[in-house]
């Protein structure tokens, strides 16, 4: 009943890499407004050389966070299953 929302308890397994940083913040907003817990961190360069943000998220909800990003127009590179060392 108390802590935090179930969301919150998912493993941040899942990174998402952006061509740009605009797009990175817009996936935040845009995940984060469906409930989605995300968190930007700096892109890994051995991954995407193209931006040097990505975002952190529940690879177990890799497809329903790519059909919001696609619903609502924000770019993405690529999905990859990453997890936290």
């Amino acid at each position: 009943m108390f802590g935090r929302p179930q969301a919150a308890r998912e493993p941040l397994d899942g990174l998402l890499t952006f061509f740009g940083s605009y797009h990175a913040l817009r996936a935040e907003s845009v995940l984060k407004k469906a409930g989605h817990s995300v968190r930007l961190v700096p892109g890994p360069r051995a991954i995407s050389p193209n931006c040097g943000v990505a975002l952190r998220f529940a690879h177990e909800r890799k497809d329903e966070t790519a059909a919001l990003l696609e619903k609502s127009s924000v770019q993405f590179e690529a999905i990859h299953h990453y997890p936290e060392r």
